[in-house]
């Protein structure tokens, strides 16, 4: 039988460098000699794309924090059957940038429920939680203005929040990480590129490579 793969999430606020990390992490990965599936949340998959551009244009939230923790627990549903699962099960690594714990994040500060966040949890997810997610931690401030001096394009609809809200949601993302520590890293996000990319690929080699070597 092929060995499951391994499941990395990347988290944080805006402008942390999300994206970025996750595709340096990808390509050293497979450098190793590991497949590697890179994908994001919400969308990795045709139909989640479409809900991505609903969330991202605001076109949910005038129903509420709770109807968009719902439009994204049903895109990550559609993620995880339509990609995520599919490359676990023939053994490729899968790297997200951003999973579940966004939700909790963002609809989460924006005041639902934990115990409306963990059912759907339970529903969308299951047990194909995260080996380990890689939690990019940078003060807000900073974040919107690395995000304003790479902008081409109008900010989306979790963009535009202001100073408070992100730091409500940095704040709900280093309490996951608190609360659990063998599955979540802080990687501190405010230091040049490379050097978050050397904190991220410790942190997966200690984690999820014990025997290899970093460099």
């Amino acid at each position: 039988m092929t060995e499951r793969g391994r499941f990395i999430t990347l988290e944080g606020g805006e402008g942390a460098g999300k994206s970025t990390q996750a595709a340096r992490l990808a390509e050293w990965l497979r450098g190793e000699g590991i497949d590697v599936l890179l994908t994001r949340e919400p969308g990795g998959s045709p139909r989640a794309e479409a809900l991505r551009e609903l969330l991202l244009a605001g076109r949910v939230a005038p129903f509420g924090a709770e109807a968009e923790a719902l439009v994204f627990a049903i895109a990550r549903a559609e993620h995880l059957g339509a990609r995520i699962r599919p490359a676990l099960e023939r053994g490729a690594w899968v790297i997200s940038d951003r999973f579940l714990d966004s939700t909790w994040a963002y609809q989460g500060a924006a005041g639902v429920a934990d115990s409306r966040l963990a059912e759907l949890d339970r529903i969308a997810v299951g047990a194909d939680r995260p080996d380990l997610t890689l939690i990019l931690d940078l003060p807000p401030d900073d974040g919107l203005r690395r995000m304003r001096q790479r902008m081409a394009a109008a900010p989306d609809r979790f963009e535009r929040d202001d100073l408070a809200v992100h730091a409500a949601r940095r704040r709900r993302f280093l309490d996951i990480a608190a609360r659990e520590p063998d599955r979540c890293v802080v990687i501190d996000a405010g230091r040049e590129e490379g050097a978050v990319a050397d904190a991220i690929r410790t942190a997966v080699t200690r984690r999820l490579l014990p025997g290899r070597t970093a460099a």
